[in-house]
């Protein structure tokens, strides 16, 4: 019996790689979409590096990093970051802490409980949620959320008119429909073979879910928490307009706040001159959120390599 040889081989699916009509154009079309992305993407990140060194020139890294307060429009003028990072991490943890339980309770009861039929109409009324303008959040949370909700259960004198936690609620309605979704996603794609192990070794439908199904799908699960983050951390209308522009520091979260995207938002509206210095620390703060953002990603990596060796 003669054996091919696999040069002979290699040489053959490289002539036939791109034999028909288009294929190459095709190849081409896709690769220059992949550069361009690549490169926005460098653009970015050297613009903001570009004005973030500008900024630094007249502002020190010990004014930005280690003093407490930030007041760059109004005398007596402060740059120290940290007001803005608290008020950031402050609406991003109360959003996850109401939209990540519920989240991820939807996505199993889609993917594990619900019957088909049921399935294909939640889930796309859920998605819906995604399709609703986030300044129509913000005016809800600043109408209703906050004199009809917060205020009568927990007392108008201890819930400001702008506060965090509307803000809050309201980004984790935002983001319910992306954690609900790729969750689901991830654990639908979970082999039926794996269920049927475990079903087979006499564990409950909850049991499966859990230890079989859960663990399985963590990769999609912390994609879709991540990708959660990123937009809770980005936006800006609902922060902008229900939790205030008065940065501090403060872990409460009936008072107001602001956020990095809040202020970056103040300065884009003009109440900065172009070329002046508090209008450079708008990319500082850019800079700033870019590298939160990073660390987010990095850490889930982490996470998610350390625990899939451990699964496996």
């Amino acid at each position: 019996m003669t054996v091919a040889d696999p040069g002979d081989m290699n040489e053959a699916l490289k002539k036939r790689q791109f034999s028909r009509p288009g294929e190459s154009v095709i190849l081409f079309v896709l690769t220059l979409c992949a550069a361009v992305s690549l490169v926005t993407t460098v653009l970015i990140v050297g613009v903001l590096v570009r004005e973030s060194a500008t900024f630094f020139e007249q502002v020190s890294f010990k004014e930005f990093f280690l003093e407490t307060e930030w007041q760059p429009l109004f005398e007596p003028i402060s740059f120290g970051i940290w007001e803005l990072v608290a008020g950031t991490l402050l609406v991003t943890f109360w959003a996850l802490v109401f939209a990540v339980p519920i989240g991820l309770a939807t996505a199993v009861y889609l993917s594990e409980y619900a019957h088909p039929n049921t399935r294909k109409v939640l889930k796309p009324i859920l998605e819906a949620l995604a399709g609703v303008p986030t300044v129509v959040y913000a005016y809800f949370a600043l109408t209703f959320i906050t004199p009809d909700l917060l205020r009568p259960v927990f007392g108008a004198d201890q819930v400001n008119v702008f506060n965090a936690l509307s803000a809050s609620i309201m980004l984790a309605v935002m983001i319910l429909p992306t954690i609900a979704s790729i969750s689901e996603d991830a654990m639908a794609s979970v082999p039926r073979d794996l269920r049927e192990a475990a079903y087979g070794l006499g564990a409950t439908r909850l049991e499966v879910t859990i230890r079989v199904v859960f663990p399985a799908a963590l990769t999609g699960i912390i994609a879709a928490i991540l990708l959660a983050i990123a937009r809770v951390v980005g936006e800006t209308m609902i922060v902008a307009i229900a939790a205030g522009s008065t940065p501090q520091l403060t872990v409460n979260p009936f008072e107001g706040v602001q956020t990095m995207t809040g202020f970056m938002l103040q300065v884009g509206l003009g109440d900065a001159a172009r070329g002046t210095v508090d209008y450079q620390s708008l990319f500082a703060v850019g800079m700033m959120l870019f590298l939160i953002t990073l660390a987010f990603n990095v850490a889930a990596h982490f996470f998610v390599r350390r625990f899939r060796e451990e699964y496996e």
